[in-house]
């Protein structure tokens, strides 16, 4: 009876080795599809987590990076690069890189607010993502200041050492702020402003990062930023005492799409991801995280968001070389 057992325990072993040998060489010879994507670490997890579910036949490559170094990636590598998908990246370097993306006729672009689609269909609305200025009310209560009626408000000599903004230079949201400006008052009037707003910047002047407004008010450096709305509003749902306000020139924007790199759209696996991309993990990503409309029928169901957000004019926005000429005049 004794060897018997052993030898029911020895088959049952082996049968589990096999097994765990061919799950391993399977996922060793799974097909590879890779992602690059600029969106937020957790926003990326989530995106990771429905393809590998969704498609456990392939090694799903989701790589983490930052906006400018994929834009520089693409303009070197062109259609040579080792990314099949772009799921994220801001459509002012789609723009600049749109020769080495696919044109996609598998999309229903329809669906989409009309002023995001590009007219060459090289890329689907992934976000759109605006900014406009986030108090702490009871900091400035503290402090018996008004909450900034405008953006002149903010020039105030009572507001000195309390604002917060990104440099254009290092981050699209800094980038946003002005291009609305310079829509608004003309360049040589949006320049002489932000020579202006200088003289306010807290801590060590105009931040390297888009998120350094919500991160100075959170430690006190600042009390008043021009920063995202949808950070701010998770601040805001965790507890935080933050006001979002939308200022006449209205909210600065910027949008980001998702693209197919040309040559792998004629791949039936690389176009069933891309396409499940564009069909569950865009739509889930906005209810969730970025909410603001992409599609013409969208409801906005984070709390706290704004839901009639005035958007600002923002002509020039996917136009890569006014935007280089401007950070080229930019000298903060």
């Amino acid at each position: 009876m004794k060897k018997l057992t052993k030898i029911l325990l020895l088959a049952a072993l082996l049968t589990a080795t096999v097994a765990m040998l061919a799950a391993c060489g399977n996922k060793a010879t799974a097909k590879s599809i890779t992602i690059y994507s600029t969106a937020e670490d957790y926003r990326n997890e989530h995106a990771r987590q429905m393809l590998t579910e969704k498609f456990p036949e392939y090694d799903i490559n989701l790589v983490d990076i930052g906006t400018g170094t994929l834009a520089a990636k693409l303009a070197a590598e062109g259609t040579e690069t080792d990314a099949d998908i772009i799921m994220e990246l801001e459509s002012t370097y789609l723009e600049k890189v749109s020769d080495s993306l696919a044109t996609l006729t598998n999309v229903d672009f329809s669906v989409y607010v009309d002023e995001l689609v590009p007219e060459h269909h090289k890329y689907v609305p992934w976000y759109r993502l605006c900014g406009g200025m986030i108090v702490d009310t009871e900091a400035l209560a503290a402090k018996n200041l008004p909450t900034p009626a405008s953006y002149d408000d903010l020039l105030k000599p009572e507001y000195k050492g309390l604002i917060s903004m990104p440099s254009p230079k290092s981050s699209s949201t800094g980038y946003i702020f002005l291009l609305n400006m310079v829509n608004e008052r003309g360049e040589e009037a949006a320049f002489a402003y932000f020579d202006q707003l200088a003289e306010n910047m807290s801590g060590q002047g105009f931040t390297t990062s888009g998120s350094g407004p919500v991160k100075a008010l959170l430690t006190g450096e600042a009390a008043i930023g021009l920063g995202i709305t949808y950070q701010a509003v998770e601040m805001i749902n965790e507890g935080s005492n933050f006001e979002i306000v939308f200022f006449a020139e209205g909210a600065p924007y910027t949008t980001g799409g998702s693209a197919v790199i040309a040559g792998r759209e004629t791949d039936e696996d690389i176009m069933k991801v891309f396409d499940y991309i564009v069909s569950d993990v865009t739509p889930t990503d906005k209810e969730l995280y970025a909410p603001e409309r992409i599609y013409k029928e969208q409801e906005i169901k984070v709390p706290n968001y704004p839901q009639n957000i005035p958007y600002g004019n923002m002509d020039g926005i996917r136009d890569i070389e006014l935007k280089e000429r401007l950070l080229d005049k930019w000298n903060h």
